[in-house]
């Protein structure tokens, strides 16, 4: 089962579609109420929530020594 934050970060994505990166990524899960603790932690939760993602194939690396992801389905 796909954390709290993965989902919502899902459902983000999807919805906006375009690049996503840690920065962006908190943000999203900032305004869908999962940005507690600081920074660190956010950006903890959040790069977690892309690895989930990508790992359950919803999104893919644009860029094998970059941490920015699409959705699997945009080309």
């Amino acid at each position: 089962m796909a954390s709290q934050a993965a989902q919502a970060l899902e459902k983000a994505i999807r919805a906006l579609g375009g690049m996503w990166d840690t920065r962006r990524s908190v943000t999203a899960l900032r305004d869908g109420g999962l940005g507690d603790g600081d920074q660190r932690a956010q950006e903890k939760r959040a790069r977690q929530a892309l690895r989930d993602l990508a790992e359950a194939h919803v999104i893919v690396k644009t860029d094998p020594d970059s941490a920015t992801y699409r959705l699997a389905t945009e080309l």
